[in-house]
């Protein structure tokens, strides 16, 4: 079930950049963890804050971060290619496209491989490894930034044990699926250690025409090292030190099917897209430094360097597929391989560097009779892409892709995108007496950008350029008040802000929002519940334009202004556990999201109107997850998930739209039965989408594509 995410006094930096505060002589040392059980701090928690544990990821050895996250409420999932590699998360109507509007972190870090210059997030963590996932919405979203138009995803690494343990996870199932995934650790009383890798390897479920499947093989290798000062110091302090680094190839495409072969074959690809690959290699390091200077300061710093290189090699053949389903037989016979045609496959090749460095100060002080929780940080941040993108051209001569020669890149595919970002925040929560507490934030973002073209592949002559300047102040306010020890009411309104991305001209000032929050949380020890209405006013509404998710003037690069705008919603989660007879558990959680977005004025070229609505934005969503525990040796849980269909561009709501217009609607259920051996050896058999249930989740950007078939695996875990 997804509890309530609490961020206490002694950790500080979690809230604000993810690096832990100095544990005391008496305590063990932190990493970047969430504790919960701290009724005080849930109480003065001023928004809606969820985390997905450690124990509820093991109850269905997810490996697709769709999966993960979709029983949050407030978060939108649009599924690509089945197994979660480039996820679109999206919340409280934020676009979710390459979860582009979201301050997604790993750590406490941005993940994103250019979060200022191309937020688009088109790496993303290997969700197999993750030990827990934070997502925070309201006012608190002021402390990580930079986009807080919606809200933040702050993923938690495996964290070093606090003893010497290992594990080793062996997972097949259908599709050629295979997992590995092992750590092996420990800590003294000054030092600690953590060694991981998980690696993944399909098939692939869609059959390729003439070619075979669409295979996917990822390889994740973590090291994490820690020193901390000895009993007796004369200020606590501890070193963190996390390297990391991925490759992955998988052939996933951008091309889905026409409606008519979707609904003959829905796991079926076009022969025309065999060559479609993705490669790609992250890298990471990341120091992290704090010391308490007395029981009521302290100081935490934070430095970072990503690395991401890429290279899509897919191809685009969005306008042949909507001629083919518009019946157009030579557009079917090319899809089909059984019609000769030219056309190209571009190398969507690009170097991603991100780096900074971030410091936060934690003070706890007392003025009269009120207590403040006061934090100051700022953060310098720098991010370049780079784009080297010719197109190999090839003809399909009898079903076969014979290449012809080779494209130099145009000067739109031929471009360095950077930013510079200073940013400033400042939280202070403060208690008013027993019952009422108020968090008072503002935040700065200071960001420059620059693109540079080039007309040559040498890159001496230079082409267009741009650049723009940004910068906002950002304030928020919210508010809880303790009705009893079990109910708590709470209301908040902050600024929102995303920024407008590296190839923004001068003068344009990406996202603002102003947005609000109130509702009320229950606890009294056996049931959890939430109810919290949202509702943004949106000055400026832009949505960030790329290959995967085209603006609304069919560009794929830049942003696109969708004009002022209105979402309003509402959402509810209800948590449970029943004791039975003989120590039996049944477990019941459930999570529902309704959202309501439209346009409230027409945009600056006329092309949207008022009363449109917003793209990949569904009105409803819906998760629900039980069990049964022996309280011994094993146990079973099942999880259901419903989303309503969605429009696929702005239009839908003018009554002029048609079937190829829309999404599905889905209900998908999953589930999982665990027997434990003994305490160090478990076994486990898991099947997502029991029922086979397969529909149209996505028709971005070429044509229809369906969520993953039913999918059985077995599995088995050994701790030592």
């Amino acid at each position: 079930m997804t509890r309530f995410l609490l961020t206490p006094l002694s950790v500080a930096m979690l809230a604000g950049f993810g690096v832990n505060a100095v544990a005391s002589e008496n305590q063990e040392p932190l990493e970047t963890i969430s504790v919960l059980g701290n009724s005080e701090a849930l109480h003065k928690l001023p928004g809606s804050a969820h985390l997905v544990s450690a124990e509820e990821l093991e109850q269905f050895e997810f490996v697709d971060i769709n999966r993960m996250m979709r029983a949050v409420p407030g978060v939108y999932l649009r599924e690509e290619d089945g197994y979660g590699l480039r996820p679109n998360i999206g919340i409280r109507g934020a676009d979710g496209g390459r979860s582009g509007k979201i301050s997604l972190m790993e750590d406490g870090v941005l993940v994103a491989p250019a979060p200022y210059s191309a937020p688009e997030a088109y790496y993303f963590p290997t969700a197999g490894r993750l030990h827990s996932i934070e997502v925070l919405k309201g006012p608190g979203t002021l402390k990580y930034g930079p986009f807080t138009v919606g809200g933040a995803v702050n993923m938690i690494s495996t964290p070093i044990p606090n003893e010497t343990t290992g594990k080793v996870q062996l997972e097949a199932g259908e599709f050629g699926e295979n997992r590995l995934h092992t750590y092996f650790g420990g800590t003294t009383d000054t030092t600690g250690w953590l060694v991981e890798t998980h690696q993944q390897q399909a098939d692939g479920f869609r059959k390729i025409d003439r070619a075979g499947s669409a295979d996917i093989a990822k390889e994740d290798y973590l090291l994490k090292g820690r020193l901390n000062s000895a009993e007796g110091a004369a200020f606590a302090q501890q070193l963190d030190v996390k390297l990391q680094y991925s490759e992955e190839e998988s052939g996933m495409s951008y091309l889905g099917l026409t409606d008519a072969d979707f609904a003959a074959d829905p796991n079926r690809r076009y022969g025309i897209s065999a060559l479609d690959e993705m490669r790609n290699r992250h890298s990471t390091l990341q120091l992290n430094h704090s010391i308490a200077l007395s029981d009521d300061f302290s100081l935490n710093t934070q430095a970072y360097y990503n690395k991401f290189k890429r290279d899509w090699f897919k191809v685009s053949l969005g306008e042949l597929l909507a001629d083919a389903n518009m019946g157009d037989a030579d557009a079917q016979a090319i899809l089909d391989g059984a019609m000769d045609a030219e056309f190209g496959i571009k190398h969507n090749n690009r170097n991603y560097v991100s780096r900074g460095v971030q410091v936060s100060a934690n003070w706890q002080l007392q003025t009269g009779t009120v207590q403040h929780d006061l934090e100051i940080g700022v953060r310098r941040h720098w991010d370049e892409v780079d784009r080297f993108q010719p197109v190999e051209n090839y003809r399909q001569i009898n079903g076969e892709l014979v290449y012809q020669d080779t494209t130099d890149p145009s000067s739109s595919n031929n471009r360095i995108e950077d930013a510079t970002a200073n940013s400033l925040f400042v939280y202070d929560q403060i208690q008013l007496g027993e019952k009422l507490a108020l968090t008072a934030s503002l935040r700065y973002e200071d960001v420059e950008t620059a693109q540079q073209r080039y007309n040559d592949v040498d890159r001496r002559e230079k082409g267009s350029s741009r650049s723009n300047s940004v910068n906002e102040w950002l304030p928020g306010l919210g508010a809880t008040y303790a009705v009893s020890n079990a109910v708590t009411l709470l209301a908040g309104v902050h600024r929102g802000f995303a920024p407008p991305g590296g190839g923004s001209s001068e003068g344009e000032a990406g996202d603002l929002s102003t947005n609000y929050e109130w509702g009320a949380r229950f606890d009294n020890g056996d049931l959890r519940a939430e109810l919290i209405a949202f509702y943004s006013d949106y000055e400026n509404a832009v949505q960030n334009c790329s290959v995967a998710v085209p603006c609304a003037n069919g560009e794929d690069s830049g942003n696109y202004a969708l004009g002022e705008s209105d979402i309003r919603g509402v959402e509810a989660l209800v948590a449970t556990e029943w004791s039975i007879a003989n120590g039996w558990l049944i477990p019941l959680s459930a999570s529902y999201t309704w959202t309501e977005a439209e346009i409230s004025r027409s945009n600056f070229d006329g092309s949207l109107q008022k009363g449109d609505n917003f793209a990949y934005l569904p009105e409803n969503v819906f998760a629900i997850t039980t069990g049964i525990d022996s309280g011994a040796a094993w146990r079973i849980n099942v999880t259901a998930a419903y989303q309503d269909e969605m429009c696929v561009n702005n239009l839908c709501n003018r009554g002029t739209s048609d079937k190829f217009d829309v999404t599905e609607s889905l209900w998908v259920m999953d589930a999982a039965a665990h027997y434990e051996f003994s305490d160090d050896l478990a076994g486990y058999l898991k099947v997502d989408n029991l029922l086979d249930e397969q529909a149209i989740i996505n028709r971005a950007p070429d044509g229809a594509r369906a969520n993953r078939p039913r999918t059985a695996s077995v599995g088995i875990t050994y701790q030592f």
